[in-house]
């Protein structure tokens, strides 16, 4: 378990470091050394078959994971390892559709070359965070990665309690305002989460997510009628009428 002060709040971290690099993998050790003071990294490892023993051994707080690696990419070594307690920083280059999934499966990355201010904003995070849900999210994450895309499929999204786990396909429209979207579902239920629609967009697009508007991204499935004009109309199921292009004319949302 992390060190806690007497507030409860997290004030250090064991950290295992996995990347095939070197250079990376010195690069990274080098300034979280230097940056983080807060991190105390037990082992930094360029052979994710050997990490594996290190991680269950050690006990870690977090992990930072290169994602691309041969032999075993960073979720292989995930499946292999089981379940872990601890935290996840990914280390990428990947796409941005990867990218946006972890973002809204609330896991946290660092893209190549990584930048101080971004590795120690991704500590500070981690260390005022306070439910991680590990098992869940990476299941999530898993799902939101395969090609096999399905509305069945479920995305973990961050709120002020915590996180929820939501099934796609109960999801009718995505409205952001200032910092916060929010989620309006089946059954006239709605959530609202720390995320902006644009964050959702690339994810949710190959599952029938459409962007009607800056601020308004609609379940395909929801949609009661379009009328044709100047830039369109959408009546979602719900009542909920869109302009396409510049402002909604009804909403459930005030």
């Amino acid at each position: 378990m992390p060190n806690q002060d007497q507030t409860g709040m997290i004030n250090s971290l064991k950290a295992i470091l996995i990347d095939d690099e070197l250079n990376s993998l010195q690069n990274l050790q080098n300034k979280l050394e230097k940056y983080c003071p807060s991190v105390k990294v037990l082992a930094a490892s360029q052979k994710p078959e050997e990490a594996v023993q290190l991680v269950r051994q050690q006990k870690p707080d977090v992990l930072f994971l290169d994602i691309e690696m041969p032999k075993m990419n960073g979720f292989r070594f995930l499946e292999v390892l089981g379940d872990f307690e601890g935290e996840i920083i990914f280390i990428t280059a990947y796409n941005h559709f990867a990218i946006d999934a972890m973002r809204i499966s609330a896991f946290d990355y660092l893209v190549k070359p990584v930048s101080i201010s971004d590795l120690q904003n991704a500590i500070n995070r981690l260390l005022q965070q306070k439910n991680r849900h590990t098992k869940e999210r990476l299941n999530v994450l898993k799902q939101s990665m395969d090609e096999g895309k399905s509305q069945d499929n479920k995305i973990a999204v961050p709120t002020n309690e915590g996180l929820e786990f939501i099934v796609i396909k109960n999801i009718i429209r995505i409205e952001s305002s200032t910092n916060y979207s929010r989620l309006f579902l089946v059954n006239k239920q709605s959530l609202l989460v720390t995320r902006l629609s644009k964050d959702f967009e690339e994810l949710l697009m190959p599952y029938r997510f459409f962007r009607v508007h800056n601020s308004h991204l609609i379940n395909l499935n929801y949609i009661s009628k379009y009328i044709r004009g100047e830039g369109g109309q959408v009546i979602m199921e719900n009542g909920d009428v869109w302009m396409c292009r510049e402002e909604k004319r009804t909403s459930s949302w005030d």
